[in-house]
């Protein structure tokens, strides 16, 4: 099968297709057949240091997946042969998702939406698990509180404003001014253009804030919260400000979940999330999807068609 590995970690350059053999399911195991899969920060982070995750003896890169179930190994109940599924398996072990053919565990997957094409459906699965496991599992986010969600237009945000919405909070989101409008129809109530206001300045009283950028957003997040307030994270422990005045602050890892998945497709279903697909490429131009989203200017997500 086509394979996407990272020859040394280093440039995208180093991200070349290579001919791997077909993986097998074992004990509990699926082997998805891939039509598209997600890029993500963490893949263009882990292949310039090789920082981070477990790799396997040929360093394959990717999570995000949607496909089919190709067989089942032993002891799996929940899919049979020709189902369509999506998910984020083994992070952030190595899963190798940039590849024709993917073995996960079952229930690191769930049943696809109905109403998302594979493309739509493998701009999901890491991004808004972090969104998910952020907001709801992690801060608790309950109707009617106040949440700032920095990076409101990224791969994460966007799909964040759109589960606080959808949650009954009142939502606000940092973007340039050229994203407000989309911010804003994904249900933002109010957007701060981060280019000319500082956020601080601009809101107060805020239970949660879902912070995507770290280092100094991090530390002035403290000041918008309430007493109460949560500050949830993402992009390392480093990045942790020292929790003051009542308030919590904690980092975020996201990590495979099948009930999350389903919590997440019933959303989509409803109407009421939807991802936004940036730019979509063939899996033999990895380098360039990386290459687009380290410049840090994608909207939504950036997705490989593999089938």
């Amino acid at each position: 099968m086509r394979t996407v590995v990272v020859e040394q970690w280093g440039g995208a350059g180093n991200l070349v297709e290579r001919e791997t053999r077909r993986p097998e399911p074992g004990l509990n195991e699926v082997l998805v057949r891939v039509h598209a899969a997600g890029v993500n920060p963490v893949d263009w982070k882990t292949r310039a240091t090789g920082a981070l995750i477990e790799w396997g003896p040929v360093p394959a890169v990717g999570w995000d997946v949607s496909g089919t179930i190709e067989a089942v190994g032993p002891g799996v109940g929940m899919f049979r042969p020709g189902d369509e599924v999506f998910g984020m398996p083994s992070f952030p072990r190595q899963a190798g998702a940039y590849a024709e053919y993917v073995v996960a565990p079952a229930r690191h997957l769930a049943p696809k939406p109905t109403t998302l094409t594979h493309v739509e459906a493998a701009a999901l699965p890491l991004a808004a698990l972090t969104a998910w496991q952020a907001l709801v599992d992690t801060a608790g986010l309950r109707p009617g509180e106040r949440v700032l969600v920095h990076a409101a237009a990224g791969g994460v945000g966007h799909l964040a404003v759109q589960i606080a919405k959808a949650r009954g909070a009142h939502v606000t989101g940092t973007a340039s001014a050229a994203k407000h409008d989309l911010v804003r129809r994904l249900g933002a109530d109010e957007v701060i253009d981060y280019r000319t206001v500082r956020f601080e300045d601009a809101v107060s009283d805020i239970d949660v804030v879902l912070d995507g950028l770290g280092g100094e957003t991090a530390e002035r997040s403290l000041k918008v919260l309430r007493p109460g307030g949560r500050l949830i994270t993402l992009p390392g422990p480093d990045d942790v400000p020292a929790a003051q005045d009542g308030v919590r602050a904690q980092w975020l890892l996201v990590e495979p979940d099948h009930l999350g998945l389903r919590e997440i497709t019933a959303l989509v279903e409803q109407g009421a999330l939807k991802p936004v697909v940036d730019t979509v490429l063939p899996l033999a131009e990895a380098a360039k999807a990386h290459e687009i989203g380290e410049q840090g200017r994608t909207t939504g997500k950036i997705v490989l068609t593999v089938a």
